[in-house]
């Protein structure tokens, strides 16, 4: 028994309103990088579809950046950490590590020779520092900024030059190696938040005053000729005659350098999360991120629309289910996926092609809050419940929200499952709700316990329902409302996911005693214990044969257990490294899907 990982859909920046984001290439033109949360998110940029993770920070990652050489890269994260590890072996194995200072680390640069490195950001002893790769020696001090060092690049040819953009309004140059200070200088009365080095020499830096955005070039040996241009962050073709550049007004524009006028202005969209703040010049291909996290792929033939736009989550995934549509697999995914504005807090069901990762979200106006649970009806419609206090039927031929298909709970609901002839069962606050063709019919309120879990029986005429107090619950369901058998099962604790096998042969509790209790059904719920998690089990799948099932846990393992054996399982460590797994739903009987709070999926290839 063994196992291979199949794919990776990756998750979306993590973007912040009013916050450029980096958006890097590697030198050869074939991937580009980003972060989210505590990941490096690496991807090629013909088929964003294959896709790597890099989770060895214990911290929040805000910039990457590939050296030169293209067989390092350097990320740096919240407390002031870099580490530079390897690019070339699936491993990532670590080179170095350092804490250049204290304090949030905001941009990185590399000299050509991939020899030395420069890291700005907001330490508390010192805004910046520029250091040798393989000893850490110092080679120069950034000095002259009396606020937060936004950005940072140095000019690629010899003689080399630095140069940094901050808060305090001005740009600082440094001549080296070692480098030192030079001159500083401003453009306007606001904060820099963007600088640049084309691979020519010449500079650019970008200021931000109130609504308006200015950009200008500087020749970069002498720091002066300055031209004035508009607009925001910026990448810079490969022959350094044209750039691109973001903006807040949700345009990107692509600048010709030598007459400092705009050739193409790309339109996004009009929404508040259309705003663009990055972007990206990789040999043919152009590239923004949307304050969505949208990555978008530009057409310089069709400035309003782009070629291609990559969607997904770009925070947390609590839930996850399959279902076969026209043949294919489709992976529905749900979490906290979301951006705040002024108006609400938008949270999102995906769906996923299961083999090429292409990536939509159901449109119109879905939960307001994190989706807690989600399955598939035999009518074809995903039943998700949410901390908005509501659960939603949605019609998966259509993939469209409708305000008709919204069941309001009382209190918020904590999972649903559903079973035959429009039946569903929702555990909320204190409450055990039936529901029955997109209405409730029956409550079952003042239970005395807490429930936690639930499961419907594949005949459509037993409900279990798991506790806190680590008891599971059997209900009758008869006609429309809920009979207590008076019939209770033992778990080890607290229960925290619970499942009938679709054959209804067993059910499958796990709790936060880090066990899983199989019951065997047809044998008055004789019960059989399943050790090996570490820490407490978040999640349970069954395989569709009926004769595996999948377990997740905080401790980041999946294990994969034969149902007659707990000795004959395929354990996996750090299916996503550094995050618990939060979903479990099975392709087939030789594929499982992961999901876990570093928002991204993973498909597992078992040999079973």
């Amino acid at each position: 028994m063994s196992y291979e990982l199949k794919h990776v859909f990756a998750s979306l920046p993590q973007m912040e309103r009013g916050v450029a984001k980096v958006l890097a290439g590697d030198p050869k033109g074939n991937n580009f990088l980003y972060t989210n949360g505590k990941s490096v998110i690496i991807r090629n940029i013909n088929n964003p579809a294959i896709a790597d993770v890099y989770t060895e920070h214990p911290h929040q990652v805000i910039v990457a950046k590939y050296a030169p050489s293209g067989f390092y890269i350097a990320s740096g994260d919240v407390s002031g950490k870099i580490r530079i590890w390897d690019t070339t072996q699936k491993e990532h194995l670590l080179k170095y590590e350092y804490q250049p200072f204290g304090g949030k680390i905001k941009d990185i640069a590399w000299t050509e020779d991939s020899k030395r490195i420069a890291v700005v950001g907001e330490g508390r002893e010192k805004y910046g520092a520029v250091f040798l790769w393989d000893s850490g020696s110092s080679v120069g001090e950034i000095v002259g900024h009396s606020k937060v060092v936004n950005s940072v690049d140095i000019k690629q040819t010899r003689p080399y030059r630095l140069i940094t953009g901050s808060d305090d309004n001005c740009t600082a140059f440094y001549e080296g190696p070692p480098f030192k200070f030079k001159c500083t200088f401003s453009v306007s009365a606001a904060c820099c938040l963007c600088v640049s080095s084309s691979v020519r020499g010449t500079y650019l830096h970008r200021y931000q005053r109130y609504a308006d955005f200015n950009l200008c070039i500087i020749n970069g040996k002498f720091a002066s000729d300055r031209i004035r241009l508009v607009n925001g962050v910026v990448s810079w073709s490969p022959d350094s005659t044209q750039l691109i550049s973001a903006s807040g007004d949700k345009t990107v524009k692509l600048w010709d350098v030598a007459s400092g006028t705009a050739v193409t202005t790309f339109s996004l969209g009009s929404d508040v999360l259309d705003q663009q703040l990055g972007c990206l010049w990789q040999r043919d291909h152009l590239l923004s991120i949307s304050l969505s996290g949208f990555i978008n792929y530009l057409d310089k033939n069709n400035p309003s629309r782009p070629l291609r736009i990559i969607k997904g989550h770009s925070k947390a995934i609590q839930c996850v289910t399959v279902h076969k549509e026209d043949g294919r697999s489709v992976i529905y995914s749900g979490g906290q996926d979301g951006h705040i504005n002024i108006l609400s807090l938008c949270v999102c069901v995906h769906y996923w092609d299961a083999e090429t990762g292409e990536n939509e979200g159901i449109t119109g106006k879905g939960h307001s809050n994190m989706v807690a649970k989600m399955a598939v009806d035999e009518s074809h419609r995903l039943v998700t419940c949410s901390m908005d206090d509501s659960v939603r039927y949605t019609d998966l031929s259509k993939k469209e929200y409708s305000a008709s298909d919204l069941v309001k709970m009382d209190v918020q609901p904590k999972a649903v499952s559903v079973g035959p002839g429009g039946l569903a069962v929702a555990v909320c606050i204190g409450q055990v709700v039936l529901l029955r063709d997109k209405r409730k019919v029956f409550t079952l309120e003042n239970l005395g316990y807490e429930p936690e879990a639930v499961s419907v029986h594949a005949g459509g005429v037993t409900v279990a329902v798991g506790g806190a107090d680590g008891k599971v619950r059997l209900y009758s369901i008869q006609g429309n409302t809920l009979k207590d058998d008076g019939k209770v099962l033992e778990a080890k604790g607290p229960v925290t996911d619970m499942a009938f096998s679709k054959d209804g042969a067993f059910l499958a509790v796990s709790d936060e005693k880090k066990v899983v209790t199989i019951f065997t059904v047809a044998d008055g719920y004789v019960k059989n214990d399943f050790y090996g998690h570490h820490a407490k089990i978040v999640c349970l799948a069954w395989s569709p044969d009926n004769s595996h099932f999948a377990s997740g846990g905080m401790d980041m393992l999946v294990f994969v257990w034969n149902v007659n054996d707990p000795e004959k399982r395929i354990k996996i460590p750090d299916a996503h490294r550094l995050h618990h797994v939060s979903g479990l739903a099975w392709l087939d009987k030789h594929t499982l899907v992961t999901t876990s709070h570093d928002s991204c999926v993973k498909q597992w290839a078992l040999k079973i």
